[in-house]
């Protein structure tokens, strides 16, 4: 029997999950393993890069996708939930494919980059993609990318407020900025850190730090108060607003008047990545061309 494809485990992992209690991935991993008799040998096999096996990879990805559609919960990383759409869903006894969820759910269609066709057959454009093996490959590793955003949020989200100012103060410091610290304690409406914009130490720059649900939309009275906040003593011209949330677009339109940068969530997480804080790297790939000047005898 071969490996079910990452979509064939929407409905186990559904099953998995029907009591509407949070569980480990491991739980239901093993629920998916006993449910559809797959052999110890089959959960075993690698991927050609070895660093994971091919089970573990498709349940992980099925779990990201039904999360996408809203039919699971992620409280926190490698934890999940039903939700009442999910458990609706299963209950329904439909076929639950990639055709299905795109056609339901447009946040998983957006996050796929699935496009219909605009003729009647409604087929999904995903199937009938054709693409250079590099833009596969860009695709792909922005999808990667995307997931691992989605954890490092889940992750910060579940940490302290003090453990995400110091988390802030060091992502300025991997980006090339000088010394840093955090001021005091969080809750005060103050500011939460200072960094000098240079290692040489010329201009300070205030920074405000909000550990807040990634919901919640910031509107412009906070960004006003973290102005009147950077005029001290002492009084400095610039500032970082930095939050796990969103702004909206009042928050915006201020900060721009203001010496005032704002990072989001979506933001912060791409940061992160860009500027290895809080992951590490699983592997590298090389993309290769010609050298055309070994070629040339000019």
């Amino acid at each position: 029997m071969a490996l079910p494809k990452y979509y064939e485990f929407y409905v186990p992992f559904l099953k998995a999950l029907s009591d509407e209690k949070i569980h480990q991935l491991k739980e239901i991993k093993d629920y998916i393993a006993s449910e559809l008799n797959i052999e110890e040998s089959e959960i075993l096999e690698r991927l050609p890069s070895g660093n994971q096996t091919i089970y573990d990879n498709r349940i992980g990805w099925a779990g990201t996708y039904l999360k996408k559609a809203g039919l699971i919960v992620s409280p926190q990383r490698a934890y999940f939930q039903i939700t009442s759409e999910g458990k609706r869903l299963l209950e329904s006894g439909v076929v639950i494919t990639n055709r299905l969820l795109t056609e339901k759910y447009p946040n998983f269609a957006s996050f796929k980059e699935i496009k219909k066709h605009s003729d009647k057959t409604s087929e999904i454009a995903e199937e009938d993609l054709i693409e250079t093996p590099q833009e596969t490959f860009e695709r792909v590793y922005k999808t990667i990318n995307e997931q691992l955003a989605d954890d490092l949020l889940t992750e910060i989200i579940n940490q302290s407020s003090v453990f995400f100012e110091n988390l802030v103060v060091d992502l300025m410091k991997s980006m090339g900025y000088g010394d840093g610290f955090v001021t005091k304690t969080s809750g005060d409406g103050g500011i939460d850190g200072i960094i000098h914009e240079d290692k040489l130490g010329f201009d300070l720059i205030y920074i405000q730090a909000k550990k807040w649900d990634t919901n919640t939309v910031i509107g412009r009275p906070e960004i006003q108060k973290f102005a009147g906040a950077m005029m001290g003593p002492p009084k400095v011209e610039k500032g970082l607003f930095i939050t796990t949330a969103k702004y909206s677009q009042g928050a915006k339109d201020f900060a721009n008047a203001q010496h005032i940068i704002l990072i989001d969530g979506q933001k912060l997480t791409e940061l992160m990545i860009e500027y290895g804080l809080g992951v590490s790297t699983q592997k590298i790939y090389s993309i290769k061309r010609i050298d055309s000047d070994y070629f040339s005898e000019n």
